[in-house]
């Protein structure tokens, strides 16, 4: 088993049950790859140790120590190791709502808020975000509340901006919303892109193009995002992997996982243990 093999990877992705809106992962990944995805909320990640490449539309990063990923609600993106002895973080998700409360309350940003960059050198916040999690760990609500915020405001008036208004839809743009649309409403058993097309008025390919362009995504790979996302709101409430995996549609549960591990970086079975707890209150170490 050569040194690569060796490290062992490991992830815990969770909620405090006194910080709503705020989902936290902190993980060591060597081989595990995240396939291009969306959030609705932001992403903001703090690499402690390695390198991690994170593909963005039009463009790869290499977040290392000291750096803060910054990813707006609904960018696709993927990620995976930069190095091959990969890498460790401390990531948050906080919902869309959350920050703009933040921002309102902090900042003259007006309209939507927002990042105009997507990585920046700021190890004191990257710092900061490690020790929300250091807080969270360790059953310190307060704590882990007040450094989230400050390390946000931070960010927001140093690198945050009002997000573009949408412009008026193009009729592709137009086909793909309702494509999007009547996707979310048969999850469970969707029909195929010809099918979609033919009840739009339009072809395959067009649909294909336009839906990509929109959603940065095709219209297969977004539904899979959109079950993974069903799934962990099933898996909140408390349903079995297995109900779950039917319930939005894939397969069978070994389908449903595969899918959720790559997506969300931790298996079904060990995400709903989390959600079944609050905190680790202990003084273990933190990375």
């Amino acid at each position: 088993m050569d040194g690569v093999d060796a490290i062992e990877e490991w992830a815990r992705h969770w909620q405090h049950a006194e910080l709503p809106g705020l989902d936290l992962l902190r993980a060591r990944y060597v081989r595990h790859a995240f396939p291009r995805h969306s959030h609705e909320g932001f992403v903001f990640g703090a690499v402690r140790t390695g390198i991690e490449d994170v593909v963005l539309p039009g463009e790869t990063i290499r977040a290392r120590p000291g750096t803060v990923v910054m990813i707006n609600p609904e960018v696709p993106h993927a990620a995976h190791a930069g190095t091959p002895e990969g890498w460790t973080y401390a990531t948050l998700y906080p919902s869309a709502q959350l920050i703009t409360d933040i921002a309102a309350e902090t900042t003259t940003l007006r309209g939507t808020p927002g990042f105009a960059e997507t990585i920046v050198e700021d190890p004191d916040t990257a710092l900061l975000i490690q020790e929300v999690h250091r807080a969270a760990e360790h059953g310190n609500a307060l704590a882990a509340d007040s450094v989230f915020r400050i390390a946000v405001a931070r960010l927001l008036r140093r690198h945050g901006r009002a997000l573009p208004e949408r412009t008026a839809r193009s009729a592709g743009a137009a086909a793909a919303a309702t494509a999007r649309l009547l996707l979310e409403q048969r999850l469970a058993a969707p029909p195929s892109l010809e099918q979609l097309a033919n009840e739009l008025g339009t072809s395959p390919f067009a649909l294909l193009r336009a839906f990509k362009a929109e959603y940065g995504l095709p219209p297969h790979a977004w539904l899979t995002g959109e079950r993974v996302r069903r799934a962990r709101l099933l898996l909140d409430a408390g349903t079995a992997p297995a109900e779950t995996a039917v319930a939005v549609g894939f397969s069978d549960q070994p389908h449903l996982n595969r899918h959720f591990t790559r997506i969300v970086g931790v298996t079904p079975g060990a995400y709903r243990r989390e959600r079944a707890r609050t905190y680790k209150n202990d003084d273990t170490a933190f990375f």
